[in-house]
């Protein structure tokens, strides 16, 4: 296929620019062949033209597509040239952030003028152990690369870093030098890997300086070798200098600064020590003053020199050393200083007692006259004569500046010498790493001597990279049995023969130097005569004679000859280094002593820099006169000899390439200028290696990748089985020039542009196939459409049609309506009309009616009023003829009346006197009185309801009628007032009068009151309507204002709770961390106590014939011991026959200060025990002396039964003895039984024997638990003992007394009773002892009450004064209050909770040491009654019942079998077959049940040799096989159901709970094992972390390939074209991990740990960490590898997380928090898939990535790449957009996840339901030797 045949219309090419270097253009129409014009468009719109070269009618570069932009490998594009290089380089820098690619073998490093967070030890960590290909490009995977090869190639490697000033050589070089000391571990515990990293800011200090590039040049090259031993641990280093610029020294140009030591001298010259150099500001120094920036923003120079003096201190250098080296440095800046005056033009001369010259003579230890006379003046020597001649100061100028310069040198050279030497190992070196960082390519508008040096160095590093290179190409197709054609690449041989060769240049130069009269001007002629016209490569410029120009394999450089003779001469009055050579300074003498002997490496470049050979490399022996003439070599010479050793040692070496890039002069932050980057590209020669891999077949694939990329563009019958012949197939069909691809082994290599071909015609099928499946779906779709249009109009039109209908009824039925209206219309009409008719009728007919009524109804009125009239006119006739009658008859009544009124005055006056009679006249009055006051009464009550006034009145009306009534009793009490009753009547009449017209005026007064009521009420009513108003506006305000208070509290209720919340889970996390802590501690000491052993193992191996003799036990701690403290009885380890002796380096790495506290509480709980023990002592003395005197005081008493119970006791045990008798004889019987068939174990005999044993035993122990009872029964009838009274008869008296001192003789009874009263007294001291607590509970309890009653007034104080403040300061202060009084309420209460443990961990060791000897005591006392002391009381005859045989859950083993044990059931135990024929846990329930055993002996020293030796054993086992699954999780299992069964059946309450009566039974009595608890508990959890170590190690090889690389789902991830670095396949092949063996592995795991019986939270907490380690491996290698960043990718992602999330759910563990640690990766999957577009998508994103840090989804964004052509790349706005919602997120800056994290681990209380005493051994174990108690 012709490549024109690509340039089709809108494909897109490169346009040289001269701005932009290369433009990116589309074409118009297709280009056919003869076109000398290509019509394009540039990406702006624009169109142009662009004309073809007619000579080589070369046509513009094609552009990648856009799927491969941004590639990891520059050699994976389909185009390789300068602009697709270029673009991919500024993509990856400028828009994705990334400043590494690789090139081939080239790692091209970006300058970012920025600190990345991509060097931590997290990304070391990553990066270790993976191939270079499957991550994305860093330093640390070249780094990895050569560390690896070095391991499997036993081959030296170099790291080859180039690059130019301030492109960052110097940091990456100290990168890989980081990664290797990082990765590697140093050999020995001198931490080397510290020092190779320490010479680093030394080398800085003296080697770098700023420059207007870089801020931190470095001015010379080095190669440091690190050195590895045969395990590949950095055991030393070693360094070799080149081209030191010794020139900086004296001097700096514009906006430059001297070496940074010097600088950082003058910034600590006010330090004391630093006082007598006499240094000040860096300003005042000629030597630091000339490029006029002394400072360097950001740095401050104080700091860094107390840096480099650390430094100096870690290597070695001490300080005298470095006062030494300071000194000398100060010298040269006063050396600086020294100023001269003209005499003449040829002389000149030093001012008397110069200041400068003065303090350089004293500090250097040199005499004032011979070093001023020596400046001023040099020695020339002919071959009759020597003499002196004065020189000019110009000369003189020179001569101090080369002084200068030749003692830095020397200083520079005595430096690296002592750095060599602290870095020198005496391990021998196995092999070794060099890392090479020197100067790139450089040009410069005036290059000189230095610049020609550095050119010709990299002359000869391109041409050992080419050959490299070329020898890489060669052997892929050799491998790949590829027809080898030679491939033609630059070779610049011919440049480095015109500078080094026979009459090179450097010959010349020599040869010049050693011209009496030599000069540039004569070199430069010799220059044009010897090279100009017969080398291509030599040029001279047309306007100079003094300069010559040299094509480099990068550019042309152009060279000035002035000054190179002078810098290749180096030229040093040989008078002053006399001068030094003879200083009092023992130093300065150092430097220049071995001058003669040995080439001065640092003598190399005069002026420019100083080449310094490796100082482990040593000429041979010089020849008497060898001195002088090696000493005059000059610099051209021993830099060419010293490029000849780097060269040779860099080709017995395997080189790998990092080419630094500076983006820009300017040190802005990832700003990429395209001219500068292309210039670099060319000379550091990346495109060299581009053009190269071009010339032959560069493009490489698999058949495997060939067959999944082009797969498409088969038919099913073209795809066989055999995948290379399917693919042979295709490519015969798709190119027919079979030159443009070769079959390899493995491989398939296309010529440039047949991937670019091939990839146009997969995008032409799926093109036509996505045509297709769009032609078929938008059909289908439009059907869709017209079947919905048509069901949509069918329905309208059902809806039409229904409506017309509707319409047409409404017509219908309005049609009648209205025919209907109009009926009733007219009806109403001819009605109305018919009822104004008859109205009008009925009208005329009442007003005819009325009128004819109306005169009738007047006559009758005139008759009827005449009727009237008649009538009154009749009455009155009729009344005035009776008033006068009357009127007659009245006088003549009166007159008799008179007459009868004298008479009865008579009788009057003589009864006036009697009270009767006064009482009968005032009847009357009272009555009319009452009346009045009724009426009065009456009034007063219809007028009591008004206003006041009114009530008033009737209260002075009222007064007037209690005047009136006492007035009335002063008449009766009166005669006078009797005899004017009549007037008083008079009198009282008048006043009704008066009263009257009271009543009226009353009466108008109450009407004005009452409209004055109206009026008062009309507007108290509007008042009151006012104030409701007011009040329900209140009302609003107030409940407003309550639920404002009800808000309030509420949500400070809510932050109450959340803040509560807040500190809960921070005190959870807290808990978390320590116990973290804690567990890191105990890892770390495991670590250190396994080391030891490794240690103890090796010496023990060095170490032939051991010394016979006694190991000296250390008594303070025991192997397993060393990092816990125990109880005071437990601690007591001198008589432990299993000690180990540990030495004291052991304890050396742990916590002091945690050694200190537990040394203390060590001290203090000794003290403790001391003082208990005293106070034991003195009660027991107590005791004894009680009772005593009890004994003494106590009568009499019986001892019959005593005896008998004595005799019944010594009866039994002589009975038991015999059976003892008899077993042994029985047992030493068939021990001498010497017949092999009598004694064989089928013997009929043996059965019997055996039968015989075994009966006897069950005999044997009856009678044990028949004497027990028997002591019991004994001990209970002591107690029920009383003494008798004095009542008693003498004959008792006598018996008992007789009795009691029969046995007080015999110190029978005494001795019985000692425990029981001991035990009586203890009790009784407990009693009182509580009686007091109670009482002091009591006054505790009365206290509380007191303060709470005065917290209650308090809390009323308080309440009343919140109630006067506003609410919110109400709610403010009553919150506050709450506070204060919860924290002072916890404080109290922690307070309690500390004494009560304290009391309570006290009185446990109390009541431990006193039933301790408690116990010995009955033991000795039951033991101390013989039976001939017994013998002889008498006998009372006794049920004893007999008890069958009952198993209490205990085994029995003799002391001597302990190791038998412990190696049978621990060492030698195949966890394998426990697990799955036995009982899970059964090794721990058969060591606890021994254990029981032990306690019930109350044998403590047993009890501790045993818990003792199964922990050692444990480790044993652990250290053994550590590395087995099964065994760990077998182990970690028991050792979880030991520590559970230590806890169930302590005896302790809050572990009892669970338990059956039975169960409590069997609860330890003797030993409170707790703090052996604790150190079990320790010893589970470092068996935990042995367990998840496994699983990371069996799990870490799986989980990349299977949860990323693998494709669960097939076909949905693409395959880009591969680069040479080649990535792991997704295709599974046979070996690939995929998801299914991450998922078999789980399922294992599950399996064997459930097999193991371990306990279900414990699993949980297992899968919980396996699921976390899976996570952060897979979302660490996501972050890192920019391939996985995809859509696709995010999908296979989401459904292998789901596959893991269903294993959840099979095995119930979705409850475990597994599925939570996988939440940052199905959240970064998540964000591969979401729209990455809007606003909107950016808020969706920071709202879902909650998991994710903000470095982790900036990071993800950046590395998103498509894998196909629909997808798009994720815009720079929209990461700006994501930066900025996120900014105030705070999160770890951490890219990556700490994959080695171990949550911490608990062991919640589980405890078994399975009864001890049923637990059968099985015979497998071998545990015959014990036996069922």
């Amino acid at each position: 296929m012709a490549v024109s045949e690509l340039y089709t219309k809108y494909a897109r090419v490169w346009i040289p620019d001269p701005e932009e270097v290369w433009k990116s253009a589309e074409l118009l129409k297709d280009y056919k062949q003869g076109d000398k014009v290509i019509q394009l468009r540039l990406e702006e719109g624009k169109e142009l033209e662009y004309c073809l070269d007619p000579k080589t009618k070369e046509l513009p570069p094609l552009r990648n597509p856009d799927i491969l932009v941004g590639e990891n490998d520059l050699t994976a594009l389909s185009y390789l040239h300068e602009p697709a290089v270029l673009h991919n380089l500024k993509v990856r820098f400028i828009d994705s952030k990334l400043i590494y690619t690789y090139c081939g073998i080239v790692l091209v490093a970006i300058n970012p003028y920025e600190q990345l967070p991509i060097y931590g030890e997290d990304i070391i960590n990553a990066y270790s152990g993976q191939n270079m290909g499957d991550m994305d490009p860093h330093i640390f995977a070249v780094a990895e690369e050569a560390y690896k090869q070095m391991a499997r190639d036993e081959r030296n490697q170099s790291i080859i870093v180039s690059g130019e000033s301030g492109a960052g050589k110097t940091v990456s070089a100290k990168y890989a030098m980081r990664y290797f000391a990082t990765v590697s571990g140093s050999a020995s515990e001198a931490n080397v890997e510290e020092k190779v990293l320490a010479s680093n800011p030394i080398m800085e200090s003296i080697g770098n300086a700023k420059t207007t590039r870089n801020d931190n040049s470095s001015r010379f090259g080095k190669y440091i070798e690190i050195g590895f031993d045969k395990r590949y641990r950095i055991i030393g280093a070693n360094m070799r200098t080149y081209l030191l610029e010794k020139s900086r020294v004296v001097f700096q140009a514009e906006e430059e600064r001297n070496y940074h030591i010097f600088y950082q001298l003058c910034a600590s010259a006010a330090l004391p020590e630093f006082k007598t150099l006499r240094l000040g500001n860096a300003n005042y120094f000629h030597y630091t003053k000339q490029g006029g920036s002394p400072v360097i923003d950001g740095i401050d120079d104080a700091k860094e020199m107390v840096h480099t003096r650390q430094a100096c201190n870690l290597l070695g250098i001490n300080d005298s050393h470095q006062m030494g080296i300071f000194r000398i440095l100060a010298g040269i800046l006063h050396l600086g200083n020294v100023g001269f005056t003209s005499r003449d033009a040829d002389s000149c001369t030093i001012p008397h007692k110069h200041e400068p010259l003065t303090i350089f003579c004293d500090l250097m230890g040199v005499e004032y006259q011979e070093m001023s006379h020596w400046l001023c003046h040099r020695k020339l020597a002919t071959a009759s004569e020597t003499y002196i001649k004065p020189i000019s100061k110009l000369q003189a100028i020179n001569a101090r500046d080369a002084l200068a310069k030749h003692i830095y040198a020397k200083l520079f050279n005595w430096i690296v010498d002592h750095v060599n030497k602290a870095l020198h190992s005496t391990v021998k070196q196995h092999s070794f790493i060099g890392v090479l960082d020197i100067y790139g390519f450089e040009t410069f508008e005036i290059n000189s001597f230095e610049q020609f040096c550095i050119n010709y160095a990299n002359e000869k590093l391109q041409q050992q990279f080419n050959m490299h290179v070329f020898k890489l190409e060669q052997e892929e197709y050799m491998k790949e049995q590829i027809p080898w054609t030679l491939i033609d690449f630059y070779d610049n041989q011919p440049c480095i023969n015109l500078i080094e060769a026979k009459l090179g240049i450097l010959d010349l130069l020599d040869e010049e130097c050693k011209m009496p009269k030599g000069s540039d001007d004569s070199w430069a002629q010799k220059l044009y005569n010897t090279h100009l016209k017969k080398c291509a490569l030599f040029e001279k410029p047309r306007m100079s004679n003094k300069a010559f120009i040299i094509q480099h394999f990068a550019d042309k450089v152009e060279y000035q000859c002035e000054g190179f003779l002078e810098k290749n001469k180096d030229t040093v009055y040989e008078e002053q280094i006399k001068v030094l050579k003879s200083s009092k300074f023992k130093m300065l003498s150092e430097l220049f002593q071995d001058e003669e002997k040995a080439l001065s490496p640092t003598s190399a470049t005069p002026s420019g820099r100083t080449l310094l050979s490796r100082t482990a490399v040593k000429p041979a022996k010089a020849k008497p006169g060898q001195a002088s003439k090696e000493h005059k070599k000059t610099v051209g010479h021993q830099f060419r000899n010293s490029l000849h050793l780097l060269m040779e040692t860099l080709n017995a070496t395997t080189p790998h390439y990092v080419r630094c890039i500076k983006p820009n002069d300017f040190k802005f932050p990832f700003t990429f200028d395209e001219k500068r980057a292309v210039q670099q590209l060319r000379a550091c020669g990346v495109l060299e290696t581009i053009r190269i891999s071009a010339a032959g077949f560069p493009s490489r694939w698999t058949y495997q990748e060939f067959f999944s990329r082009y797969r498409v563009l088969m038919k099913q019958k073209d795809v066989l089985s055999d995948r290379k012949q399917t693919c042979k197939n295709l490519l015969e069909k798709l190119i027919l020039d079979k030159d443009k691809y070769q079959f390899g082994k493995t491989k398939i290599f296309f010529r440039a542009g047949q991937v670019a071909y091939l990839e146009k015609i997969r995008a032409d099928k799926l093109r036509v196939a996505c045509i297709r499946i769009q032609k078929t779906i938008r059909g289908w779709l439009m059907r869709k459409k017209y079947l919905r249009m048509r069901k949509a109009a069918i329905t309208i039109q059902r809806y039409v049609r229904g409506y017309q209908a509707r319409c047409y009824a409404k017509f219908l039925r309005r049609t009648r309506a209205a025919i209907l209206i109009q009926k009733f219309q007219r009806m109403y009409v001819v009605r109305k009309r018919y009822h104004l008719m008859r109205a009008a009728t009925i009208v005329l007919q009442s007003l005819l009616r009325g009128y004819i009524a109306r005169n009738k109804y007047q006559r009758m009125l005139r008759e009827h009023k005449a009727i009237i009239i008649q009538k009154h006119v009749r009455g009155w006739l009729a009344r005035v003829r009776y008033h006068r009658s009357l009127k007659a008859i009245v006088y003549l009544q009166c007159c008799y009346r008179r007459m009868m009124a004298k008479r009865e005055l008579k009788k009057l006056k003589i009864e006036a006197r009697s009270v009767e009679r006064y009482k009968k006249l005032n009847i009357g009055m009272e009555n009319k009185i009452m009346q009045l006051q009724r009426k009065v009464d009456e009034q007063n009550k219809d007028y009591k309801s008004l206003l006041e006034k009114l009530t008033n009145l009737e209260t002075t009306y009222n007064t007037e009628t209690e005047k009136l009534r006492g007035d009335v009793e002063r008449l009766r009490m009166s005669e006078e007032e009797a005899k004017n009753a009549t007037n008083r009547v008079n009198m009282l009449q008048e006043e009704i009068t008066k009263l009257r017209k009271e009543l009226h005026k009353t009466q108008s007064e109450k009407k004005t009151i009452e409209e004055w009521a109206d009026k008062y009420k009309q507007e108290t009513e509007q008042l009151v309507s006012e104030l409701k108003e007011q009040n329900t506006s209140l009302k609003k305000e107030k409940e407003e204002l309550n639920r404002r208070i009800h808000d309030q509290a509420k949500e400070m209720t809510e932050t109450m709770e959340k803040k509560l919340i807040e500190e809960t889970k921070q005190l959870e996390l807290d808990l978390n961390d320590e116990r973290l802590r804690y567990q890191n501690l105990l890892n770390e000491f495991s670590r250190l106590e396994e080391r030891y052993e490794d240690l103890k193992d090796e010496v023990n191996l060095m170490v032939s014939i051991p010394k016979p003799g006694h190991k000296r036990t250390d008594s303070t701690h025991s192997s397993n011991e060393s990092e816990y403290t125990f109880s005071s009885e437990i601690t007591e380890t001198e008589d432990l026959p299993l000690r180990m002796e540990e030495p004291s380096e052991k304890k050396a790495p742990l916590d002091m200060s945690l050694f200190l506290k537990l040394q203390k509480r060590v001290t203090e709980l000794e003290q403790e025990k001391q003082s208990l023990q005293d106070e034991l002592d003195r009660k027991e003395e107590q005791a004894l002396r009680t009772k005593t005197r009890e004994e003494e005081e106590r009568p009499p008493v019986r001892g019959a039964e005593l005896e008998y119970e004595s005799l019944k006791r010594q009866e039994l045990e002589s009975e038991n003895k015999k059976l003892k008798n008899e077993l042994n004889e029985l047992q030493k019987a068939l021990l001498e039984k010497s017949s092999p068939v009598v004694t064989a174990p089928g013997a009929p005999a043996y059965r019997v024997l055996l039968d015989q044993l075994t009966s006897v035993s069950e005999e044997l122990d009856v009678r044990k638990e028949e004497v027990l009872i028997l002591r019991s029964q004994l001990v209970s009838q002591k107690e029920a003992i009383q003494p008798k009274e004095d009542k008693n008869t003498m004959t008792d008296s006598t018996i008992l007394l007789e009795d009691v001192q029969k046995m007080k003789d015999k110190g029978e009874i005494a001795q019985a009773y000692i425990g029981l009263k001991e035990t009586n007294r203890l009790l009784e001291s407990q009693l009182q002892s509580q009686k007091k607590s109670h009482d002091n509970e009591l006054e505790a309890l009365r206290g509380e009450i007191q303060s709470l009653k005065e917290e209650n007034n308090r809390q009323q104080q308080l309440l009343a004064q919140n109630l006067q403040l506003p609410p919110e300061a109400r709610i403010e202060a009553s919150l506050q209050h709450e506070i204060t009084r919860l924290t002072n309420e916890n404080l109290d209460l922690m307070e309690q909770l500390e004494k009560q443990d304290k009391t309570v961990r006290k009185l446990k060791k109390q009541l431990k040491v006193f039933a301790k000897k408690i116990g010995e005591l009955e033991v000795g006392q039951m033991e101390n009654i013989s039976p001939g002391q017994i013998i002889d009381e008498p006998i009372r005859p006794v049920n004893i019942p007999r008890k069958e045989k009952d198993f209490q859950g205990m085994l029995e083993y003799k002391k001597d079998d302990e190791p038998k044990l412990v190696k049978n059931l621990i060492l030698d135990l195949k966890p394998r077959g426990v697990a799955v024929n036995l009982i899970p846990g059964l090794p721990a329930y058969i060591l606890f049940m021994c254990v029981r055993h032990a306690d019930y002996l109350n044998d403590d020293q047993k009890v501790r040799s045993l818990l003792t030796s199964t922990i050692n054993g444990i480790k044993k086992v652990l250290k053994k096989r550590g590395d087995d699954f099964e065994t760990v999780s077998f182990w970690l299992s028991n050792t979880c159901r030991f520590l559970h069964c230590l806890k169930q059946y302590s005896g302790e309450e809050g572990f009892m709970k669970h338990n059956t009566p039975r169960q409590n039974e069997h609860c330890l009595t003797n030993f409170d094992l707790a703090e052996y608890r604790q150190v079990l508990s320790d010893l589970a959890i470092q068996i935990y972390q042995q367990l998840v170590r496994v699983l990371e190690n069996i799990l870490q090889p799986m989980i990349v390939s299977g949860m990323l690389e693998h494709e669960t789902i097939q076909g949905v991830s693409g395959v880009k074209p591969p680069g040479l670095r080649k990535r792991t396949s997704s295709i599974a092949d046979e070996g690939t991990y995929t998801l299914d063996s991450i998922i078999r592995q789980l399922n294992t795991f599950h399996s064997v740990m459930c097999q193991h019986g371990m306990d279900p939270e414990l699993i949980k907490q297992v899968v919980k960490q396996t699921f976390y380690i899976t996570g952060a491996v897979t979302l660490n290698n996501l972050l890192l590898r920019k391939d996985m960043c995809s859509w696709s990718k995010g999908m296979q992602i989401r459904y292998n997380v789901s596959q893991l999330e269903e294993w959840l759910r099979d095995k119930n563990l979705m409850n475990s928090g597994a599925k939570e640690t996988l939440e940052p990766l199905i959240q970064a999957a998540q964000l591969l898939q979401v729209k990455k577009k809007t606003d909107e998508d950016a808020e969706a994103i920071c709202s879902m990535c909650n998991a994710l840090t903000t470095a982790q989804i900036v990071k993800v964004l950046n590395l998103y790449t498509p894998v196909n052509e629909f997808e798009e790349r994720v815009s720079i706005s929209f990461i700006r957009t994501i930066q900025m919602r996120l900014r105030d997120r705070k999160d770890s800056p951490q890219l990556l996840m700490d994959a080695k994290h171990i949550f911490p681990v608990t062991f919640p209380f589980n405890p078994s339901s399975l009864a001890l005493e049923t637990i059968q051994i099985p015979a497998s174990l071998g545990l015959a030797f014990i036996s069922r108690v």
